[in-house]
């Protein structure tokens, strides 16, 4: 038992909630006992000698005398590598059949074994196994020794192959991404564990692993930058390993990871090249994020423990009463009836439809909460329902298995048998009926709460897949995105005029393609708010642009100089969401003073004049897989002093936000990208690859705009306008705009400008010329 499992049994002891935990932590310990396969004796392998190759189109296959590589280059530049005859599909994360081969690319002798020449990268396979990714020029990006499997020998069926995989990278690269980690955004030299999982209370930046983790690497070197993604789902361990450089004697100390995977198939993706044109590949080959309704870019409200209507509706009040702006009221699990889902306390919500109703003649959206685990309770319809469509996980023998959630005793949907999501995603009918606008799914990694051990399901338990047929120690990982594609695909049905708006806990590689994702229960402190940027930073960098922390930590009451901290910080990043636990105190900013209460007022001000930004950034995000907050070497990986940046970030090109993140701050120090920025409430301008000291008293953090930046702004009359930052002089600025149907799929305007000097004025023009069709105002020092 570890210091986790310990510290839950001692919460749990006593309660009946603790009973059923210990009692369903030992039935899933007696289950996986009976059912899963034994291991035994294991053969170890390595691919052997070379003997030949097999061109194909965008590469071919290599044969070893104990196994065989295939390798493609895709059309865009995607490489992969498949080991022991694995393909690209089926694969969770890829979306439809994934990008074509590169007739170009050809597989070819080498010196040393063979090579793949395409238009972005050079593939070097050698006789013993190694694989090389190297520019067009030949410097190496990333080089993925031998690999090394683990076969079980005369075992019963289900026994794993397990593997690992050595890589080598630049003594110089540095590694971001793995899914949401709060140690970020650049991952420190160390263990992450491939196995999403509920902490089981809030958490700080020395826990992992968190609710999503990823396979996904973005490594960032001088050499360039690349990410690579490791296609099994199984559970995992990366142990990533910082190098040295030798002072200029040319003994440099390589980086690299270690990927050790308990089963699944040795196959992986590498893309190569600038980060927004990796992450435009990435998103090609897993999908486009999800787009977010126009009101989802709005400031939201929840709490664990509203547990009426006339408190929904006085909070709601709060914010119209004292003229702050609010689009989003979330609604916990104390609105359903028993903890159940679908279902509502009608004792105490006793009109939500007619509340839902009230509430959207204000401008105001509701968002339910929605958790995998159903009431084991004959009656309840979630449950009679699942039970005749054969929906549940089962064992090993057939029949449902059960664990501890909060209702009491639940089963769990399998979702990845296209039925079950069938039958799931019609379930949400009763949510649209009760006047809901969105979901959020919580509970999904999936938790079954324990008294020791893994607080989820039996590795045991039995899995469609598809059809292929598994047991959890597959879909463990999947379980969220496959949960996300059924409510997806049933708010689809159910409403196709309109986008689906959806964020979940946990996940893995592509569920962006349905929506985004939060923080979880981060922890109320310092550590937390350092916790919740590295996420939203991390998350980005694995293709989830829509992300955000429950803003004043999930639990404990925060300061009022912490709340109003985390309060700016959210006012910038995408999914803006104050939150806490039951108990927990309030979070609205009135609660906190009538300082933190000006000071709140200000920051929500600014995120409706950014609505307009922020809405062209979701769709550039669509479009391209960037995400809205990018880390300050987006644009400049080759400076490494901005790699180690983790307390800043770039919100689109434009602007630069440098949130309070410690205790007492007024002023804080900033590392600038190259280029000139102006402070964007003195317009004071400073060079850039530097760095500045800048205010950043209680009623602010330094917000930094980009000279030549065009971007949209919301005006005091609410209307679009541009706000063009001065370029320098004799050079010329741009920026995009996108509108459109703030809701539904209609095809968005897509508008460019461009900025000028002409006779000593700042001109806005549209690219081509004409007239802006925007009113402009001009910001910046024309020096």
């Amino acid at each position: 038992m570890d210091a986790r499992d310990l510290l839950r049994s001692v919460r749990m002891a006593g309660s009946a909630s603790g009973r059923l935990a210990a009692r369903s932590a030992w039935r899933r310990q007696r289950i996986d006992t009976r059912d899963l396969p034994r291991h035994g004796p294991e053969r170890a392998r390595v691919p052997g000698a070379a003997l030949d190759a097999d061109p194909a189109p965008g590469g071919g296959t290599v044969r070893f005398s104990r196994s065989t590589l295939r390798i493609r280059v895709a059309v865009g530049g995607a490489v992969f590598c498949g080991w022991d005859g694995a393909g690209p599909e089926p694969s969770y994360a890829l979306a439809g059949d994934g990008p074509a081969a590169d007739a170009r690319a050809v597989l070819e002798p080498d010196k040393d074994g063979w090579r793949v020449v395409s238009e972005r990268v050079t593939v070097l396979v050698s006789r013993q196994g190694a694989v090389e990714i190297r520019t067009p020029g030949g410097l190496l990006l990333r080089r993925e020794l031998p690999p090394r499997w683990w076969d079980p020998t005369g075992q019963a069926d289900g026994c794993a192959t397990r593997w690992v995989q050595r890589s080598e990278t630049p003594a110089d690269a540095r590694v971001y991404g793995l899914g949401g980690r709060a140690a970020g955004p650049r991952l420190p030299a160390g263990g992450y564990r491939l196995w999403n999982t509920d902490p089981g209370g809030s958490f700080v930046p020395g826990d992992d692993p968190l609710y999503i983790t990823m396979p996904v690497q973005l490594v960032v070197a001088d050499a360039g930058c690349h990410l690579v993604f490791h296609d099994s789902t199984w559970d995992g361990q990366v142990t990533l390993r910082d190098g040295q450089e030798g002072a200029g004697s040319g003994h440099d100390r390589p980086g690299g990871c270690e990927l050790r995977m308990a089963g699944g198939p040795l196959r992986y993706w590498v893309i190569a090249g600038t980060p927004a044109r990796i992450l435009s590949g990435w998103t090609a080959l897993t999908g486009r994020p999800a787009l977010p309704p126009r009101w989802a870019l709005g400031h939201q409200h929840s709490r664990w423990g509203f547990g009426s209507e006339a408190e929904v509706r006085r909070v709601a009040a709060g914010y119209r009463e004292r003229g702050l702006p609010l689009s989003v009221l979330h609604l916990d699990i104390d609105h359903l009836d028993g903890n159940r889902v679908f279902t509502v306390d009608r004792r105490n919500f006793p009109d939500l439809p007619g509340m839902a109703r009230e509430l959207a003649e204000q401008g105001v959206r509701l968002v339910s909460i929605v958790d995998p685990a159903v009431k084991a309770e004959p009656g309840l319809a979630a449950y009679d329902g699942g039970t005749a469509a054969d929906a549940f996980v089962r064992d090993a023998h057939g029949g449902q298995v059960r664990g501890v959630v909060w209702p009491g005793e639940t089963v769990f949907p399998d979702f990845t048998d296209p039925r079950a999501r069938a039958w799931w995603g019609g379930l949400y009918a009763e949510r649209l009926a009760q006047g809901f606008a969105g979901v959020w799914h919580d509970m999904n990694e999936p938790v079954s709460f324990a008294a020791f051990g893994d607080a989820t399901l039996p590795r045991s338990a039995r899995h469609a897949l598809e059809g292929r047929g598994g047991d959890h120690r597959e879909a463990h990982n999947v379980y969220a995105l496959t949960m996300a594609r059924a409510g997806y695909e049933g708010l689809l049905r159910l409403q196709p005029e309109q986008r689906p708006f959806l964020f979940s806990r946990s996940g893995w590689a592509g569920m962006q393609r349905y929506g985004g994702s939060w923080s979880g229960d981060v922890a109320t402190g310092w550590e937390g708010l350092r916790a919740s940027l590295a996420l939203v930073l991390g998350l980005g960098l694995c293709g989830v642009p829509y992300s955000g922390p429950d803003v004043g930590g999930f639990t404990g009451t925060p300061s009022p100089e912490l709340y109003l901290r985390w309060f700016q910080l959210g006012a910038y990043l995408p999914f803006f969401r104050t939150h806490s636990a039951i108990g927990a105190g309030r979070r609205e900013p009135w609660e906190f003073g009538e300082e933190v209460l000006a000071h709140a007022r200000a920051a929500l001000a600014e995120r409706v004049r950014l609505l307009p930004y922020l809405e062209t950034l979701s769709h550039i995000a669509r479009g391209t897989g960037a995400p809205y907050v990018r880390p300050l070497w987006w644009s400049s990986p080759g400076d490494r002093a901005l790699r180690e940046c983790g307390d800043a970030f770039l919100l689109g090109d434009a602007l630069l936000v440098a949130p309070v993140l410690e205790p007492g701050v007024v002023s804080r120090t900033v590392r600038l990208p190259r280029g000139r920025w102006y402070d964007t409430v003195t317009g004071a301008a400073y060079g850039g690859r530097g760095q500045v000291v800048l205010d950043a008293s209680p009623g602010r953090i330094p917000v930094l705009a980009k000279a030549g930046s065009v971007l949209p702004v919301a005006g005091a009359d609410g209307a679009v306008e541009l706000e063009a930052w001065a370029p320098r002089q004799g050079r010329t600025g741009s920026g995009v705009v996108f509108s459109g149907d703030p809701e539904g799929w209609g095809a968005p305007r897509m508008e460019r400008f461009v900025s000028r000097w002409v006779d000593g004025e700042v001109v806005v023009e549209r690219d081509g010329g004409g007239a802006p069709g925007y009113r402009v105002r001009v910001r910046g020092d024309a020096s």
